[in-house]
């Protein structure tokens, strides 16, 4: 049995041959806080050309895999694409899922009139891409589509198909689905003099896949990012149930979701509101030319790119993502309405880089409908989250095998208070001293072999509002 303080694991008491006999413990060796690298999932669906099935979760190096694995042009591996951009050094895995059985495909037209009397460029943007022809004098319609369809095929990672007919080219989203609507399409003729393009608004997309299909596969992956490029109440609502479940007190593995909009102010708030969660976050660019799923990649991408769960994410640029029309920029009414009603606004800073301006969560009302802004900052479900972990990680290194007794619980308790000072020296927490009576570990009263823990986490806010006055002194 050893001594009443020094127990064996490999050592056995019954030992009578004289000798000199050491083992080695490790379970006391780590005294840190545990690193809080965050592991990012995308969903997103894939083309037939993928070399990835649907539902199988894979590592992603670079956006080369993406486009191997899930087909040029996919939404997946344009948002991958995306998010790599905005954070190169991500940990990444994605799984896809095949466009639904009753999807649709959006579509639609660009109509061009000819002929040409003088030589000039057809230039076509697709979201933040550029599709550009020649065109040479007396070029008719019907030759200057042809080219514009050839020059379509010869851009892969367009996430349009294109065929052509007469003078009309008709443009077809390669995935199915509602997300399509909103692919932004325009057409402008450059000194081609006798020569119109008009680009219609693609449209009659329908059908997403539900996401809660793949949740299932990732359920014990261990993801602290999800990220879905879907913003509808149905797959929102399937991926908070499985945030909630992931993350609760019997899985214990924290995780967050992250969707965007492009739409409304009207619409996101709406939209959060039907949420309602404290590990969802959707950011929202009116406007934005990239597609809504690159940037939910881009965004989702850039949390990751902050391990201090307390450190807030004001101002940080979403690389790739272009600044929309100034006309469609967020005010300050704007920005406030979105603050108030759990919409995280994105705004566009000096040198037109998009970025946050407050990261925030869905979550504005507790079940009594009273608000409650416990969860408002997305930093402090991250802060949460990661002292779960420490704590977590510290009992399990130091106690994979103890024994109960009256000398169990102030060791355990001692323990929780190392964790919550070293968080308190990063400014992860604050004011452990002052809540430390507060720490209570005891046994439980209805299971002989349960130890009960009270750990108050008092969170280090982030500086977001400063405000002085100015005397005026004459």
């Amino acid at each position: 049995m050893g001594s009443a303080n020094i127990s064996f694991d490999n050592i056995p008491a019954s030992i009578r041959k004289p000798g000199k006999y050491f083992e080695f413990n490790t379970k006391l060796a780590v005294r840190t806080l545990p690193g809080n690298q965050q592991k990012v999932l995308i969903v997103g669906q894939r083309l037939a050309a993928g070399t990835v099935q649907a539902n199988t979760l894979v590592d992603i190096f670079s956006a080369a895999d993406a486009n191997t694995y899930f087909g040029r042009g996919s939404m997946l591996a344009l948002m991958v694409a995306a998010a790599v951009a905005a954070n190169p050094y991500l940990s990444l895995q994605a799984i896809a899922m095949d466009d639904a059985g009753a999807g649709v495909a959006a579509s639609g037209t660009i109509t061009i009139t000819g002929p040409a009397t003088a030589a000039g460029v057809l230039t076509v943007q697709v979201g933040d891409m550029l599709v550009q022809v020649a065109i040479a004098n007396a070029d008719t319609a019907t030759v200057i589509a042809a080219a514009l369809n050839a020059q379509f095929a010869k851009q892969p990672d367009l996430p349009l198909s294109a065929t052509a007919a007469a003078g009309v080219v008709t443009v077809s989203a390669k995935n199915k689905g509602t997300l399509g609507n909103a692919i932004k399409v325009s057409a402008t003729v450059t000194n081609g003099i006798g020569v119109t393009a008009v680009a219609s608004a693609l449209a009659s997309g329908a059908t997403d896949p539900t996401i809660a299909t793949v949740l299932a596969t990732v359920f014990a992956a261990g993801h602290n990012i999800i990220i879905t490029p879907w913003n509808d109440t149905v797959n929102l609502t399937a991926l908070r149930t499985h945030l909630d479940n992931a993350s609760g007190p019997l899985e214990q593995r924290g995780v967050i979701g992250v969707y965007a909009h492009v739409g409304t102010v009207s619409q996101a708030t709406t939209l959060a509101a039907s949420i309602d969660s404290g590990r969802l976050t959707g950011a929202l660019l009116p406007g934005c030319y990239e597609n809504v799923f690159e940037l939910a990649a881009a965004y989702g991408a850039v949390i990751a790119s902050e391990e201090d769960p307390a450190r807030p994410l004001n101002t940080l640029a979403l690389t790739g993502i272009s600044a929309p029309p100034q006309a469609s920029w967020l005010d300050r009414v704007s920005v406030e309405n979105c603050l108030w009603n759990g919409v995280t606004p994105l705004t566009v800073g000096p040198g037109n880089k998009v970025q946050i301006e407050r990261a925030i969560t869905t979550y504005t009302l507790d079940p009594q409908s009273i608000p409650d802004v416990s969860l408002l900052d997305l930093t402090t479900i991250r802060t949460l989250d990661y002292v779960r972990k420490a704590v977590r990680e510290r009992i399990a290194l130091h106690y994979p095998r103890e024994k109960l007794s009256e000398k169990t619980a102030p060791k355990v308790r001692s323990d929780i208070l190392d964790v919550l000072y070293k968080c308190e020296e990063l400014e992860i927490v604050e004011f452990v001293a002052d809540n430390s009576p507060g720490v209570i570990v005891e046994r439980d009263l209805q299971d002989n072999n349960r130890l009960d823990a009270k750990i108050p986490c008092n969170v280090v806010n982030g500086l977001h509002v400063f405000a002085g006055r100015i005397d005026l002194l004459l």
